[in-house]
């Protein structure tokens, strides 16, 4: 059975699943489906065709589902999606899709967006990424598995963050981060590698030497660089984490990539 406060808003229509807790002061709107085990812990607004996976929970003051901010949404029934276990944390706004874009913004299972991080129309976060407090996206930003977010971090729109990467605190994102990559800045520049989130997901020392040999190739040496992915893609190009970011690489972008400053030299490590 479901425990819905005696305060709380819920709208005919909608659904909640077995023992999901709907606390004070919550609005519920007629098209969510809360799943199973779910917790709105209080004043927490959800509405619009907002889906919210099992034993997800919500902090006081968080807002899902609502309209997005853009001109040109005129109220169409786009959606928005919150995965199992995810942490939503205290005033944390994230808003529905737009037709002009996927029509869906979606949050992975796993997640954790911290206090005052707002998540726009059509963005895509996948599993288990962190995104630390005051965080702001644009709208249609794709963040890869495992990715982690730094403080007060602004994700201009249509920027691609891959899997396992890691964005420095109070950077400024204007351009595509490639998987296992670490930026940070204002405006941001790629530093390095993110070697404790790659050891932490189980790359032992022969594949951190493979990687940075193919950062190194890629990012700290002369050259066109349309030639250096060429050379990379020949010397290292069977190994998955590389054939990986080089698919990152060439896949299409709006925004472009961030590079490192070669003449800066910096570390490969970070």
């Amino acid at each position: 059975m479901s425990a819905i406060h005696p305060t709380a808003i819920v709208a005919p229509g909608a659904t909640i699943g077995d023992g999901a807790r709907i606390g004070p002061w919550c609005t519920v709107g007629q098209d969510v489906t809360i799943g199973a085990g779910v917790e709105l812990v209080s004043h927490v607004v959800v509405d619009g065709h907002t889906v919210i996976g099992e034993n997800a929970k919500l902090w006081p003051f968080a807002s899902v589902g609502l309209a997005p901010q853009d001109l040109k949404y005129k109220g169409e029934p786009t959606r928005c999606e919150v995965g199992a276990r995810t942490q939503v944390r205290e005033h944390v706004t994230i808003h529905r899709g737009t037709v002009t874009g996927t029509g869906l913004t979606r949050v992975g299972a796993d997640c954790l967006l911290m206090a005052v991080v707002h998540v726009a129309h059509d963005c895509e976060l996948g599993q288990g990424v962190i995104v630390a407090n005051n965080v702001v996206m644009g709208g249609h930003v794709t963040i890869g598995d495992g990715a982690v977010i730094g403080g007060a971090a602004a994700l201009h729109q249509f920027v691609r963050v891959g899997r396992g990467a890691m964005i420095g605190g109070v950077s400024g994102v204007e351009a595509d981060v490639i998987p296992f990559g670490t930026v940070m800045g204002n405006r941001a520049r790629l530093a390095g590698l993110n070697v404790i989130g790659l050891k932490r997901r189980g790359v032992d020392r022969s594949g951190l030497q493979v990687l940075r040999a193919a950062f190194r190739g890629l990012f700290r040496t002369g050259g066109v660089f349309a030639e250096r992915v060429s050379a990379v893609r020949t010397a290292f190009g069977d190994n998955a984490l590389v054939a990986e970011m080089l698919a990152f690489i060439e896949a299409p972008s709006r925004r472009g990539l961030i590079r490192a400053a070669i003449e800066a030299g910096g570390d490969d490590d970070v």
